[in-house]
């Protein structure tokens, strides 16, 4: 089912599978997020809002598969954007190339928690 989601492949898939199990483990698609470490570190206080870098916690061999797979959506996005979601495309204008494949992976991985919450294949968000 996971395999259903741009970006992810067999691979991929399998090991988050065999790694996680059941995503009920997570309250949300952000805590699934954070376990993996791909939302920055939040070293907030006093009401003002500090995001720091991406910690290298974590399970490291799952997050370099999913930053190694939105790397290669990224080249498909460059050659056919219009097929696409604009979010990626604005994103890829905006951010370089690192980042924008962390910041895909990290949606991703919600993505990756919602299919698994539901237990349905993921279906393209059609505009």
């Amino acid at each position: 089912m996971l395999q259903t989601i741009p970006g992810i492949g067999s691979i991929t898939a399998s090991a988050i599978v065999a790694t996680v199990g059941s995503a009920a483990q997570f309250r949300c698609g952000r805590d699934f997020s954070a376990w993996l470490r791909l939302t920055p570190i939040n070293r907030s206080t006093g009401g003002k809002e500090r995001l720091g870098r991406i910690s290298k916690m974590g399970d490291r061999y799952i997050r370099h598969l999913m930053v190694v797979g939105m790397t290669s959506r990224m080249k498909q996005i460059k050659s056919a954007p219009e097929r696409f979601d604009p979010w990626f495309t604005e994103l890829l204008e905006r951010k370089p190339a690192k980042l924008a494949a962390v910041a895909m992976a990290n949606k991703t991985a919600r993505i990756i928690w919602a299919v698994l919450t539901r237990n349905e294949p993921y279906r393209i968000r059609t505009v």
